[in-house]
């Protein structure tokens, strides 16, 4: 079975953060960025007999797509001349590809088909599968990882994979676009909030064709209230802006222009139907629509989210149609933006009211040109660990040492690309394509 790095310590580029980060007169900021980097290299991935890595999110004995995803993305920054680092997002990789071709429509799957689930009374009684809240970004996610590892180490041996990979999502996703009429995609809990349940005998609240593709849940894993999200189908294109890029190298013409039209659907009609005048900001990316005439405005901490745009979705951080909305989301228009003694930021309707995420300030910090705030946002979630050293899913905004998930690897990582990016040692937008 092979063996996967634990640590860090010995990394080039990770000993030069460190150093720039201790420069900045805070051991903590240093410090924590080990501390996250080892935590996902040592307790979160395990080896499987086929060569492949499970990774799980936490505190939760599965592997979510998205959060294996994001877990990974701060290693790219330091695999150049690592290859035992390049072989770890390799299995990630293959293992994603294969749970996705398994079953398109989960979003977090087992290790073993042992039949454990979130809640075993779910219509699905698939044993690999964990849950299958079918969420646009958990087939985005990987696709981005495959282009931005090719991009960053140069390695081919995932490509054919990836292409394969690939037209399964294409093919899911243009069924997702007619919704109403072509798919067969229901979820039922009986069990839990409204949240965690889609109306209408599973189908989800009724939606019109735009051109976007629908999405039962959102990244937070809480149904959604119109069936298009509007980050989420910005990623998706980026996505498949990636998966164009791949298929040219592989010779790939047909799936090529497959992910480049599709690509260009959805960002046009993203645009087109996802955008609204805001009163004080103008034209702003609604979170939601249906297609009907219904938006939601709000932002939720979860990438993708509209502040994480930049970062996931091919957006200029200049785009004027981006900074009106950046400009929504974190003020106190948005419903998920909370301002406390503690700290101030986006929250989610997946917590509390009045918790801030962690994922959420991350994201502020790594879609800003300012310097300044980027280091002020890299204090902020030192001060707020709770004096854990660790990343949480949230915290309360007047006190964080009331925080939900002690432990959340997605939030470790996203303190990581922030503090290599704080050292000028970061990956952010270098993996854009043209569109």
């Amino acid at each position: 079975m092979q063996q996967f790095p634990t640590g860090v310590e010995d990394n080039p580029v990770v000993q030069r953060a460190v150093r720039h980060l201790d420069g900045l007169g805070d051991p903590r900021f240093g410090r924590t960025l080990v501390r996250c980097l080892d935590d996902t290299l040592a307790r979160t991935i395990r080896p499987m007999p086929d060569g492949t890595a499970f990774v799980v999110t936490g505190d939760i004995p599965a592997m979510w797509l998205r959060d294996s995803t994001t877990q990974m993305m701060p290693y790219l920054a330091l695999m150049r001349d690592d290859t035992a680092l390049q072989d770890l997002v390799t299995a990630v990789l293959t293992r994603q590809f294969r749970q996705i071709r398994h079953n398109p429509y989960a979003n977090a799957f087992n290790a073993e088909p042992s039949g454990r689930a979130h809640d075993p009374d779910d219509l699905c009684d698939d044993p690999w599968v964990w849950e299958e809240k079918y969420e646009v970004d958990s087939l985005a996610f990987p696709l981005l990882l495959a282009h931005r590892f090719w991009r960053a180490t140069g390695r081919t041996d995932h490509l054919a994979e990836a292409a394969r990979t690939a037209r399964t999502v294409i093919s899911v996703w243009r069924t997702e676009q007619d919704h109403e009429r072509l798919s067969a995609y229901r979820f039922v809990r009986a069990n839990g909030p409204r949240s965690d349940t889609l109306p209408n005998g599973g189908r989800g609240t009724p939606v019109a064709r735009t051109g976007m593709t629908w999405s039962g849940f959102r990244p937070s894993d809480d149904a959604c209230a119109y069936g298009y999200n509007v980050p989420a189908n910005l990623c998706a294109a980026a996505a498949l802006d990636g998966t164009a890029e791949l298929a040219r190298h592989l010779h790939d013409a047909e799936l090529a222009e497959d992910a480049a039209r599709l690509a260009a659907e959805l960002r046009e009609a993203a645009v087109r139907h996802g955008t609204v005048r805001h009163p004080d900001f103008g034209p702003v990316y609604a979170y939601e629509v249906d297609g009907l005439g219904n938006a939601l405005l709000m932002d939720d901490a979860n990438m993708p989210s509209l502040l994480s745009l930049p970062l996931v979705a091919n957006v200029s951080l200049t785009d004027p149609r981006y900074l009106a909305t950046r400009r929504f989301v974190l003020s106190p228009a948005n419903p998920t933006w909370y301002r406390g003694s503690a700290a101030e930021g986006v929250g989610s309707p997946h917590t509390p009211e009045g918790h801030i995420w962690p994922i959420a300030l991350a994201v502020q910090g790594l879609t800003s040109n300012d310097a300044a705030e980027r280091l002020g946002v890299l204090r902020t979630l030192t001060d707020t660990d709770a004096g854990t050293g660790a990343m949480h899913e949230s915290f309360h905004k007047d006190d964080p040492h009331r925080f939900t998930r002690p432990w959340f690897s997605w939030a470790d990582a996203m303190y990581a690309e922030l503090a290599l990016d704080v050292a000028g040692l970061g990956t952010r937008f270098l993996w854009e394509t043209s569109t």
